[in-house]
């Protein structure tokens, strides 16, 4: 059995649709998973058994068709033998009546089956952050490649159609030919060998080409990839194509530290290591900086760290920043009107979790989300709120 469609691409407008979506009931479904045999013959028997919680879940409150409805497209990827053969370090697979994505990411995931009246998002909003996560443009005169990755993995990334792969796509017609003239020394006849020489200026000719390639290049990487993805773009390319394409390069999301390699020199895994050298400065002090705020406004009264007061505030829509510990569940519901939070079980089929429920709540009133490990939170009680007023 085959699934109906291929994994979707998580992005921004992914993310926003999931939190979004109105219908009901929502399941949620994560796990890690392995790329390699024989590692990834468990993959597929672990997903059953979260299938089966998502099923023993739902017959608490829904009919058996409607069940079977719900879950069938899960079933269909239970049985896709290739789909599992091409799996990445995590799976995320939602759904609901009339949606069903299902999502492969670059990172393992803890285990969770959830049946509840909106989708469980913050494994996919930790996924989305753009600290620790990037995209390398791996560039020169003859070749175009983007990969994106973190601090377990880099992976290629499928180049959109309007990104010029080579020069002569960028350019065609309109690319510089090299032009010679032919002389010869001692006059034309037996035993003159003719001497080819180079036209002045041509140098400055291909270094054009190379700029208006550079910049068709910027233009398009920008377009189909930066502003959707919203991540840092890390240059790996020689030291003299950095200072051209930096020159005409235009996109706001390029960082200042790059690789200085020629890309098609360097082995995958070596690639993968220098790019996460480069980038885990920018991780580390990403995530300081938004643990430091916290603390600033909290001295000043403006923030807390009590779940409750968090909650309140989120309804008023009075939290400007939220931090929330990565993989802490509070099993409950979050009333819409007044703040209360009511303790429940995780396997009741309307209940998801707090901090989950919270996050997309300040989303949603505007404020900035961003999911922390255990050991970059500044508080222990996983969560914490700077306060607008």
């Amino acid at each position: 059995m085959k699934i109906t469609h291929t994994p979707d691409t998580l992005t921004q407008a992914s993310l926003a649709e999931m939190v979004s979506f109105k219908g009901r009931p929502c399941l949620s479904l994560y796990q890690p998973t392995h790329r390699c045999h024989p590692d990834n013959q468990q993959d597929p028997i672990r997903f059953r058994h979260l299938v089966k919680a998502l099923e023993t879940s739902l017959r608490q409150q829904h009919a058996t068709d409607a069940v079977s409805a719900l879950i069938e497209p899960f079933e269909s990827v239970a049985h896709d033998k290739d789909f599992w053969n091409h799996t990445l370090d995590g799976l995320a697979v939602f759904g609901a009546p009339g949606l069903f994505r299902v999502f492969l990411l670059q990172r393992p995931l803890a285990e969770l089956a959830v049946v509840a009246d909106s989708f469980h998002t913050t494994p996919l909003r930790q996924c989305l952050q753009s600290s620790g996560r990037y995209q390398v443009l791996a560039l020169s005169r003859t070749k175009v490649q983007l990969f994106e990755g973190d601090r377990n993995s880099l992976d290629a990334v499928s180049l959109a159609a309007g990104v010029p792969q080579t020069i002569s796509a960028a350019l065609g017609d309109e690319r510089t030919e090299p032009h010679t003239t032919v002389s010869s020394y001692g006059g034309i006849g037996r035993g003159h060998t003719p001497m080819h020489h180079g036209h002045g200026g041509k140098k400055d000719e291909i270094d054009g080409d190379a700029e208006r390639f550079f910049r068709a290049v910027d233009r398009a990487v920008l377009e189909h990839h930066s502003r959707p993805s919203g991540l840092p773009l890390m240059l790996a390319a020689l030291p003299e194509h950095h200072h051209l394409f930096r020159a005409v390069s235009n996109n706001p999301f390029l960082m200042a530290s790059g690789l200085m390699v020629d890309p098609q020199g360097v082995k995958h895994a070596d690639l993968r290591e220098r790019a996460w050298d480069v980038a885990a400065p920018q991780h580390d002090a990403q995530q300081a900086a938004w643990s430091d705020a916290y603390q600033a406004a909290a001295a000043r009264g403006l923030g807390s760290e009590d779940l409750a007061q968090v909650a309140h505030a989120a309804v008023a829509g009075r939290v400007s920043t939220l931090l929330v510990e990565a993989e802490r569940l509070v099993p409950g519901r979050i009333d819409g009107s007044t703040g209360r939070i009511d303790p429940a079980d995780l396997g009741n089929p309307r209940v998801d979790d707090v901090l989950d429920d919270l996050g997309a709540l300040v989303e949603s009133m505007g404020g900035a989300v961003h999911v922390l490990p255990v050991e970059r939170m500044p508080c222990r009680t996983g969560v914490a709120a700077s306060f607008r007023h």
